[in-house]
């Protein structure tokens, strides 16, 4: 009797959270967003990923970014130093982000910029292979890093996450040679799991493999600017300048700023 309350009230704890997540987007999709989920565990390149993808492509495309962390701002700060908004989110005991929480950024993007001058957001979460996969936030797509040093079978004992990207990152590429590795095995595990995720082998440190990802963020903004709008412009809208590089900690709900 036991498991079947606590099977319910999982139950109950992800539908909740999910209306939230399609609210979340609801926003997102008003304001011409495309929202990108950013998973793995802790140490797998996540925040190097990020700083890279903002100074490659902050020329071309309007990006700010929800940082989120179980305590402390040093991902937030590191990501800041390009100039982009960054809004930290502190989890306390919490191993994932959820709709809420991001609720409360989107009222501090609503409240404090211009929502509709961005292109995209991009979500990291918190370093952790089972829960933020669970957890939808409102993204439209979800990305899964693991690092090479995490070994072969990670896909096959941690299937969820794996099994939910739509895009799957083999970062640490550089320190392939000296691991006891079969980077095709690896290939094969994920596709084991997931038959259509993107796959792309890259290099944070090197920059080795980032082309295909830069290439692959670009036709999401594309493809999800093209589904809100048969107009659409490869012109990126003009960011405001004010307030960029803020510190700004989440609010309880979404509020009447922005529609809620």
């Amino acid at each position: 009797m036991h498991q079947t309350f606590s099977a319910a009230l999982e139950m109950n704890l992800l539908h909740a959270n999910q209306t939230g997540a399609d609210h979340n987007r609801a926003h997102f999709d008003q304001w011409g967003i495309t929202c990108l989920n950013i998973m793995s565990s802790p140490g797998a390149g996540k925040t190097v990923l990020l700083e890279r993808t903002l100074t490659a492509l902050q020329p071309e495309l309007a990006i700010a970014v929800i940082e989120g962390d179980m305590t402390t701002e040093l991902d937030a700060e590191r990501l800041r130093r390009s100039g982009s908004p960054v809004l930290a989110i502190n989890t306390g005991r919490a191993c994932h982000l959820d709709a809420q929480m991001v609720a409360g950024s989107l009222h501090v993007l609503a409240t404090q910029y211009q929502p509709q001058s961005f292109d995209l957001v991009l979500v990291e979460n918190v370093g952790n292979l089972v829960c933020p996969a669970e957890f939808e936030v409102g993204e439209h797509a979800k990305v899964a890093l693991l690092s090479l040093t995490e070994g072969e079978d990670k896909p096959l004992k941690y299937p969820i996450m794996f099994r939910e990207a739509d895009c799957v990152l083999l970062t640490k590429l550089d320190l392939a040679p000296h691991l006891d590795l079969d980077l095709n095995q690896v290939i094969a595990n994920v596709r084991q799991v997931n038959a259509q995720a993107t796959i792309l082998p890259l290099s944070g440190k090197t920059g080795v493999g980032m082309d295909a990802w830069y290439d692959w963020v670009r036709s999401q903004v594309q493809a999800n600017s093209a589904g809100a709008s048969p107009c659409y412009s490869p012109h990126p809208k003009s960011l405001s300048q004010s307030g960029r590089g803020t510190s700004n900690s989440p609010s309880p709900g979404l509020g009447e700023g922005v529609g809620g």
